[in-house]
Order: C-alpha cells, then sequence, then structure tokens
C-alpha cells in the first residue's frame, strides 16, 4: 500500500517523528544528542524553519516545526537527517541506513492542538518511564518552555505566548499545564494523525485543508483535547 503523502501547508505547524531504522538506537552517547542539536540549529535557521517544541529519545526524534515556506521542513530534514547519519557512520565506524525511511509528520491546528502537541512531546520520556517529570529529562525542549533556560534552537509560537504577559508568567502557565498527563484519547489522536500522515485539528481545520488540496487528510474525528487527572511526577 502506498504512503500517503505528506500535507504541508505555509504557516501550519508540523508535528514530526523520525524514528531509527527497525527501532534500534539512534543515539549513543551525550556527544550524538548535542551533534544533532547543532544540527538541528543550523539547518533550521537556514531554512527559516521556526523549532516550537522537540525531544530526542533514545531510538526517535519528535520535532514541532512550522515555516512560511512549504518546501522548507522537507529541505531541512533531508539535509539535518543525511548530516546526522554521516557522523554516526564515522563516529561508530557503521555503514547503512540509520532512519526507518521518511520522516512522518501531520499540520496541527495550532489554536486547538498546538499546546497539546508540545506536551506530547516533551512528555515522551515520561510515557517512556525514563524519567518521572519532563524537567529531568536532558534532551527536549521542556526546559526552555517551562523554566526558560537559554536555546538557539526553540522559537516560540504565537499560542504560547498568549499564555501570558511575559516570559515568567507564560513559563508558570505552561508549568500548569504538566500537572496533569495527557488524556489518552489525545494522545491515541496525535500519534495516529502522525504516523498517518494525517491533519490534526477541528473538522472546519480539516475540512479546509481538504477542499484546498482536493483529497482526504483523516483518518476520522480528530476531537478537541481533554484534560487527563492523573497527576506527572
Amino acid at each position: 500500500m502506498p504512503r500517503r503523502p505528506r500535507v504541508i501547508l505555509p504557516n501550519v505547524p508540523q508535528h514530526i517523528i523520525q524514528r531509527g531504522n527497525n527501532r534500534q538506537a539512534c543515539f549513543y552517547a551525550d556527544e550524538d544528542y548535542l551533534s544533532y542539536l547543532e544540527w538541528l540549529k543550523e539547518y533550521s535557521e537556514k531554512t527559516e524553519c521556526k523549532i516550537h517544541a522537540y525531544v530526542l529519545m533514545t531510538n526517535h526524534v519528535h520535532l514541532l516545526v512550522s515555516t512560511d515556506k512549504a518546501e522548507a521542513v522537507g529541505t531541512m530534514m533531508k539535509a539535518l537527517g543525511q548530516r546526522y547519519v554521516q557522523y554516526i557512520n564515522k563516529m561508530y565506524k557503521r555503514t547503512g541506513t540509520l532512519w526507518e525511511g521518511r520522516y512522518r509528520s501531520c499540520p496541527t491546528q495550532a489554536e486547538t492542538y498546538l499546546l497539546a502537541c508540545q506536551r506530547y512531546i516533551e512528555l515522551n520520556p515520561v510515557r517512556a518511564s525514563m524519567v518521572n517529570h519532563p524537567a529531568e529529562y536532558r534532551w527536549s525542549s521542556y526546559a526552555t518552555n517551562a523554566q526558560g533556560a537559554d536555546s538557539a534552537i526553540v522559537q516560540p509560537h504565537a499560542v504560547y505566548e498568549a499564555l501570558g504577559l511575559d516570559a515568567t508568567s507564560r513559563q508558570v502557565a505552561y508549568r500548569e499545564l504538566f500537572r496533569y498527563q495527557l488524556d489518552i484519547g489525545v494522545v491515541d489522536v496525535i500519534r495516529k494523525a502522525t504516523n498517518g500522515n494525517y491533519a490534526l485539528g477541528s473538522a472546519l481545520f480539516v475540512q479546509q485543508i481538504e477542499a484546498a488540496l482536493g483529497r482526504r487528510v483523516t483518518a476520522g474525528k480528530a476531537g478537541r483535547p481533554k484534560r487527563n487527572l492523573k497527576r506527572v511526577g
């Protein structure tokens, strides 16, 4: 069955996941994570892509990206992926592929799903039982978005900036969102949309994209994010 074409639209955030081949590790040491982040910064700047959130897991990467150039995300991911594979193959004296084919992505409606998607990304280490709280995981954007740590990579989206009048109030409001885990239904919707290259958003958002592209861009009803009352950490 052929893979669905990606839905890439200017100024619509893209949730991206790129997995290691056969779910195998693609990061082995701190130097690997640092190198990937260095090149993420380089190629996001070159392609004018804005990174709103990220997490580097042992065997895959999540990014939340927006740009006003439809082709920029693909250009960034190709350059970044190739540069990192060259580094890994040289560093560990290996050959062959590192990534599991093409990256997967979904256009994400900012008004309804951007913050949920950021939480989904930064809570990955918690769901994987690697840490009890996202603040304990070094290789994500949580420290920047929630705690104000300096970052040369992360650029806040307007929806995030609307959380408060200044950086401190935004960070407080953002941390409050992490008092509870994401509803399992929202996790499932985000996961399915990303793996299937479907649109993630309201029915109207999906209809507008389908009308513009002339094809279906969702597998079913997404729904609005809900809050689960299970505490984090």
